[in-house]
């Protein structure tokens, strides 16, 4: 295959080149800063990745490359719990996904030949938050601030549908693996000040960063794989449990809870996050017969941690 990743240099998109490349797939890398992408992905280690610069929120040449993709890996965005949610940062957090998505949409339309399948993320803040509701594809849409991101920005992805085109939109959990959210939560551990963030009560619906290209892998590749998906493991646990587990894989205590005024004073409302979360559940994505390499927290972690 020839697949267009946008985001392709973060966290999930590096990992899901490197698997295309050790499948013999071609990799078209769409991104804003070629410099950091070529050192990403250098030439000789990555002979197989194509790297375009691209305006995420602008029309322009850089759209014709969609034409004759098998595929495109739509993953860009700002990250979310990152900084202060001021207004302008969440107009940003909108915009990169909204206006984003629109430009790829309208990419894949205007494309000949046409690209036969576009997955795109979204995120399992879509539901909003709750510490009692269970959530899984048929589930309403939540109303706060990511619940309305999501929404826009699946909304834009669902145009493709007009073009012909196969959609499958994943709804990410938080993605364990070396770097992102857990990246942040291990140093505490290793000085032996970890433990729970705010009650410990929150929800934590993840999924191992393997399991998710996995699953991108399966959707590119599966003509039947159409519709929304949560991109979360089978085993949603607590805050408290994670940092529990956490602890024991690591041999370290687990019992310094990091309060959430702490978590609010650096993030603002961007706490919501990490305070609040939501228990997820993959129905739609175990119906399809994916069978996950990490289904529980422990294996992931030592996989991980070890």
């Amino acid at each position: 295959m020839k697949v267009a990743i946008t985001g392709a240099t973060g966290f999930v998109g590096s990992r899901l080149v490197q698997r295309l490349q050790g499948e013999g797939h071609t990799i078209v890398v769409l991104t804003r800063n070629t410099t950091f992408a070529q050192k990403v992905f250098p030439s000789e280690a990555f002979p197989s990745v194509e790297i375009v610069a691209y305006t995420p929120n602008a029309s322009g040449s850089w759209q014709s490359v969609i034409a004759g993709c098998d595929g495109v890996v739509n993953l860009a965005g700002e990250p979310i719990g990152e900084g202060r949610w001021t207004p302008e940062r969440k107009q940003e957090i909108l915009n990169s996904r909204k206006l984003g998505t629109q430009k790829i949409v309208e990419a894949i339309a205007n494309a000949n030949p046409k690209t036969s399948v576009l997955i795109n993320a979204s995120a399992i803040g879509y539901y909003g938050t709750s510490e009692t509701a269970t959530f899984d594809e048929t589930s309403q849409s939540g109303n706060d601030f990511l619940a309305q991101v999501c929404q826009a920005w699946e909304a834009e992805a669902r145009k493709v549908k007009d073009a012909g085109v196969r959609l499958v939109i994943l709804r990410f959990g938080i993605v364990l693996g070396n770097g992102g959210a857990l990246g942040k939560m291990i140093p505490p551990f290793k000085l032996f000040a970890g433990g729970p963030i705010g009650s410990g009560r929150q929800w934590f619906s993840w999924i191992h960063v393997d399991d998710l290209v996995n699953l991108i892998l399966q959707a590119l590749t599966k003509p039947e794989i159409e519709g929304v998906y949560n991109a979360t493991a089978p085993n949603p646990v607590r805050m408290a449990d994670l940092s529990q587990t956490m602890g024991q894989v690591m041999n370290r205590p687990s019992w310094l809870p990091v309060p959430a005024f702490a978590i609010e004073a650096l993030l603002g409302d961007g706490a919501i996050v990490v305070l609040e979360g939501q228990q997820v559940i993959p129905k739609r994505t175990v119906q399809t017969g994916f069978e996950y390499k990490y289904p529980n927290l422990q294996s992931a972690l030592t996989q991980i941690l070890n």
